[in-house]
């Protein structure tokens, strides 16, 4: 038996764009990798209600974002009321039941006219977005618990400014940096907004967290050149913060290229290590990052997102296990964490990859849009409401 402390806390995470339909984003109509295409993705703006239920029994706190592609049809306009009406009755909603939010205000998700004008790259960017945070603070920010500029500013950049994975599908360093710099000046900006409302509200950002090693010598130096953008170089642009957002889901290794069993299966097929549905599972480094960054930033931390992608619900509630018991050995030797938000609540829409992957405590039913508990949202929920970690009633990791 694992105990955390009472004032720990768990909850589950999300991001509007892969619960809600899609519509006035960069990312409708894009085909993933597995052929599905991004549209309704669960239909959480029909059934909202089902989903206070869902999330409230799940975990006492939830980090969810908002649509700013709902909110705010064009630069500087007020926000749009229906909008705002749809979010107020949620977060209401979900407040009356218990349930303490983070609320994250840029999770991928720009509208279709900010790009039009050339998103993060544009030279107006960041007054652009300040005008739409300083009415979500004015509006929401009496409904929050903790503040969550960025999600994953360093995957953002790499996947839509280096690889061409995300909108707006750029292979472009110069762009990057240029990102990259405007991205900063907003969070620092956003963090002094919200401070100066409410002095009392802890602000941060969320980094995504990846133990990246060689697997063999000639996997040497692109690991380490992958850590020091991923891991330490973009990190050095994240000040103004009341705590240090991690997402940690898996160890990457290069021989010399990144092995992941999403786009090099066969290596993971003739080898011992396990995976998910697209990285090698590896929960001792989630506590190895946590070290890194408590030593580099000395502010305390917050797990945003950790999961696994799999249909194996009996890995899932290991994983559960696994990653808690890491974490709170970390706590034990000194590393101040906060929280841990499971990700996710319910099965999503991937983004680039599709509906197939499965993070979810919760089972969609893609033709109904059904909410179907697995057995780990029992497992996951007794364990974030009373901060006990039992062993889990299904011990039965993926076999490789």
């Amino acid at each position: 038996m694992i105990e955390f402390p009472k004032e720990f806390v768990f909850g589950t995470s999300t991001a509007a764009a892969q619960i809600e339909s899609a519509g006035g984003h960069e990312w409708v109509g894009l085909k993933a990798k597995d052929g599905s295409v991004f549209h309704n993705t669960t239909d959480h703006e029909l059934l909202w209600k089902t989903d206070v239920e869902v999330i409230a029994n799940l975990a006492p706190n939830y980090r969810m974002s908002l649509l700013w592609s709902r909110l705010q049809k064009c630069p500087y306009e007020p926000l749009n009321e229906q909008a705002v009406k749809f979010y107020l009755d949620l977060i209401d909603a979900l407040r009356n039941r218990g349930v303490r939010i983070m609320l994250v205000l840029h999770h991928f998700e720009n509208p279709i006219w900010f790009g039009a004008l050339g998103g993060w790259s544009c030279a107006h960017a960041v007054k652009i977005w300040l005008n739409y945070v300083e009415q979500v603070v004015r509006t929401f920010g009496d409904r929050v618990t903790w503040w969550n500029t960025f999600n994953e500013p360093n995957l953002y950049l790499s996947l839509g400014y280096l690889s061409g994975q995300f909108p707006p599908f750029r292979r472009n360093p110069v762009l990057a940096f240029k990102v990259l710099r405007n991205i900063s000046t907003a969070h620092r900006a956003a963090y002094l907004l919200i401070k100066e409302k409410f002095p009392n509200t802890m602000v941060g950002l969320s980094h995504n967290s990846v133990l990246f090693e060689p697997d063999t010598f000639l996997g040497v130096i692109p690991a380490s050149l992958t850590d020091w953008w991923y891991m330490e170089f973009i990190p050095s642009w994240y000040d103004s913060c009341d705590f240090f957002g991690m997402s940690y889901y898996a160890r990457i290794g290069y021989d010399p290229l990144p092995v992941t069993f999403l786009y090099t299966p066969e290596k993971f097929r003739n080898s011992k290590r396990r995976h998910d549905d697209m990285w090698e599972y590896h929960p001792p480094g989630i506590a190895t990052i946590m070290k890194r960054y408590w030593d580099r930033f000395q502010k305390p931390l917050f797990i945003t997102e950790n999961g696994v992608a799999t249909q194996d619900d009996g890995f899932r509630m290991q994983a559960i296990y696994d990653y808690l018991s890491e974490i709170k050995k970390a706590m034990n030797n000194g590393i101040p964490c906060l929280g841990y938000f499971h990700w996710t609540a319910w099965d999503n829409f991937e983004w680039n990859l599709g509906s197939s992957f499965k993070f979810g405590l919760i089972e969609v039913n893609r033709s109904t849009m059904e909410r179907i508990p697995r057995k780990s949202a029992g497992y996951f929920s007794t364990i974030a409401h009373t901060g006990i970690v039992n062993d889990p009633p299904m011990n039965v990791p993926r076999e490789v």
